[in-house]
Parts: structure tokens; sequence; C-alpha cells
């Protein structure tokens, strides 16, 4: 290639370039609403206890919408969690209270409830798993479903050894997912840091209240 062309090369790639290396400024930096805060609080307390981080939710709410409460997907997924209809509707059968779907409040508390409910699949796929790979798994799942996730996981184990981290199974993980967690990993890497956490999750609500301050403090910090 001569000169001129190679120059030209270089010229189209740096706004390429440039672009792959803008990063998510973190999740409690305030180029991302706090309006919402209060209802990623309550209820990341109320499903995983007061101890937990509650901006892995707010942090998983950028990655799905934005924290836009209006956003629609092309599938049709709703709101700030990206909820589609039927599942909401599903949810609401638990918890009739949770009376619209596109109501911030109602959106954000029916998106925890099913990273609960993610996170406790895990639980009894492989106890093994700790809490805080639990929650990169329950992460996947919320972007891939139980079913992908556990794919995946399989495709990852062997008849020796399950796999036991995000890191071993997200290879096999949809390229979409793969993305998804590592773009909530970047907002809550770059996060202030919180009290230090316990080793393990609460497992049921009597744990919840028990629970003591600060849990899984940026697990994808140690990889």
């Amino acid at each position: 290639m001569d000169r001129p062309g190679l120059l030209f090369f270089v010229a189209l790639l740096l706004p390429v370039i440039a672009l792959a290396a803008v990063k998510d400024p973190p999740v409690d930096d305030e180029h991302w609403s706090n309006k919402y805060d209060d209802h990623f609080r309550k209820y990341s307390k109320h499903y995983f206890g007061p101890a937990f981080d509650w901006r892995w939710f707010k942090a998983q709410g950028i990655a799905e919408s934005n924290l836009k409460p209006k956003a629609k997907s092309r599938v049709g997924a709703k709101g700030v969690m990206q909820i589609m209809p039927a599942t909401f509707r599903e949810i609401q059968k638990k918890n009739p209270h949770y009376k619209d779907i596109t109501t911030p409040r109602w959106n954000i508390a029916a998106g925890i409830y099913y990273d609960r409910q993610m996170y406790k699949l895990w639980k009894k796929e492989n106890e093994n798993i700790s809490p805080k790979e639990r929650l990169a798994f329950a992460l996947g799942c919320y972007n891939a479903g139980f079913g992908g996730v556990r794919k995946a996981y399989r495709k990852a184990s062997t008849s020796d050894k399950k796999a036991q981290s995000w890191q071993e199974v997200s290879p096999y993980a949809p390229k979409e997912t793969r993305n998804y967690v590592k773009r909530i990993h970047g907002l809550m890497q770059t996060a202030s840091v919180p009290k230090p956490e316990p080793t393990s999750a609460p497992e049921n609500d009597e744990q919840k209240q028990q629970q003591p301050k600060s849990f899984l403090y940026h697990f994808f910090r140690q990889r």
C-alpha cells in the first residue's frame, strides 16, 4: 500500500479506535440519573437483603435502557429494566401489587425480583458456585434466559469438574450476553468503594434481615 493509501486507511480507523476506547462513567457518576435510586435501594434490600450493594441493579438498569422509563425494545420489552409484558404478568401472579409495567417503581421491582429468582435457581443448579459468581450467572440469565446460560454452563463443565465461575462459562454464552455482563461489570468496577463484603449471600427471608453490612463488592475486580 502506498503512503497516501496508508494514511487514508489510518484516518478511517481512528474514529473506530476512539469509539472503542470510550467507557461508561461509573454507576454513581452524576452522568446517570439518580431519580430511581430509592427504588433500586428498596427492592434490592427487599429481595437480596440490606447488606447488598443496590448499585448492581442500577448498573443493570443502565445496561438495559440507560435508565429510560419509556424505553421499548424491538421485541416489546419495556421500561427501565426492559421486561417483557408476558414476564411481568407472571411476576404479578406472585406480586399482585406490582400494578403496571410502565411505572418505573414496579418495573424496577419486577426486574430485581426476576434477578432473585435466577440467583436462587443457580443455588439449586450448583450449590458450590460462590455468591459472587452466582450474581454473574443471574445477570447473564436476565439477558439470555436461564436455559441459555445453563446450556453455556454445561458446555463449560466436564464430567470431572463443574464450572463454578462466569469466566469459565462466558466464552460459551451468546456474545450479547457476554457484553451485557461485561458492561455491568465496567459500570461497577469504577464505582466508589462500599464497605467490605461478607462471604455469603442471604438465602431466605430470615437471613435477609440478619445479614451484616455490604455484600458482593466488585466481584469482577478480583479477576
